[in-house]
């Protein structure tokens, strides 16, 4: 068994495998050093674990792991299954760098664009030829929504609805800010792949993240929804790591 650990701008998860497969997953706001040890009693044969962070937290956590199994933490010195030429590599999210493991364990020697639909949209490039080019980050629909009641004196602050179709003509403020937001975002996530797919030929297309079911739902390109792409690629660099 192996542990993922997954610390998001949101959540952090901890994700069970065996081999390839996810077999158990947590999910908790703050992740602290008894949802370790609770962890290891409930599942007491996990050999070793990665931990991926996109902020700070508890270092606590990685003593604990370190006294129980063999740890790897994802880092700019971590080895990778690709070569990564971003020219600002010690900047690239763990987050991204996860996600595309993950693609590529999906579509082994293919081009693929991986969108990822979470507190930023962000789009990242892997080749058929195992190279990491980078992509584009661009604000979510929360970010987007929360932004609009922030920088305003009189905008509401709007949640998303991902239940219905909205209109492209707002007929209420809310309806318009939702059109505005969501619509808006359905149009640049398509346009961007067009663009993309102008450049690589045969281009696969996964989205993941927190939003993906809409997008999912909404885009008119073909993609492949991969909710857990994320832990799955760090799953695989997880035994990358091991084994070289």
């Amino acid at each position: 068994m192996k542990l993922v650990v997954d610390i998001g701008n949101t959540f952090s998860k901890l994700a069970i495998f065996k081999n390839r497969d996810l077999i158990a997953l947590h999910t908790t706001p703050e992740l602290s050093v008894e949802h370790i040890r609770d962890l290891f009693r409930a599942t007491p044969n996990i050999k070793s674990a990665i931990v991926s962070a996109v902020r700070q937290y508890d270092q606590n956590i990685n003593n604990e792991l370190k006294s129980k199994i063999r740890l790897f933490v994802l880092n700019p010195q971590t080895r990778l299954p690709f070569r990564v030429l971003y020219k600002t590599p010690k900047t690239l999210g763990n987050d991204r760098i996860g996600a595309v493991a993950g693609a590529q364990d999906l579509f082994p020697g293919k081009n693929i664009l991986v969108i990822d639909t979470g507190t930023c949209i962000t789009y990242d490039m892997v080749t058929a030829a195992s190279q990491y080019l980078g992509g584009a980050i661009s604000p979510g629909i929360q970010m987007r929504l929360k932004s609009l009641n922030t920088f305003t004196g009189n905008l509401p602050l709007i949640q998303p609805d991902f239940d219905k179709n909205i209109d492209l003509i707002g007929d209420s403020t809310e309806n318009s800010i939702l059109s505005g937001v969501q619509n808006a975002v359905i149009m640049e996530v398509d346009a961007t792949i067009h663009e993309y797919k102008n450049r690589f030929d045969d281009l696969k297309i996964i989205v993941t993240g927190g939003d993906n079911k809409y997008f999912d739902r909404t885009l008119k390109n073909n993609i492949f929804a991969a909710p857990n792409l994320v832990l799955s690629g760090l799953n695989k660099i997880l035994d990358f790591n091991e084994s070289n």
